[in-house]
């Protein structure tokens, strides 16, 4: 459930905007969709893990949140990143 660093650094570099970007909305979204994938792989074997189902909800309402900030600031890079992750809208 908690990340790899590997993997996260190798999510951060396929979005970050410039070389010490690891906060900007793109990248945030980029990592909670990761988190939001693991703990899918993580419910199909507890299937009754409802402590962690809360968290997953609380990830996936965050995401939406800067979805939604990125959607009003910069439509492009909003679409950008649906595209690269896969995201319906």
């Amino acid at each position: 459930m908690v990340l790899v660093k590997e993997k996260k650094t190798k999510i951060i570099d396929s979005f970050k905007t410039h070389a010490r970007d690891t906060g900007s909305a793109q990248v945030q979204i980029a990592v909670l969709t990761e988190r939001i994938n693991s703990l899918g792989e993580h419910f199909k074997q507890h299937k009754k893990d409802f402590h962690s189902r809360r968290g997953l909800l609380l990830l996936v309402s965050r995401r939406r949140r800067l979805l939604n900030y990125l959607k009003e600031k910069d439509i492009a890079k909003y679409e950008e990143v649906l595209g690269k992750l896969n995201l319906r809208k």
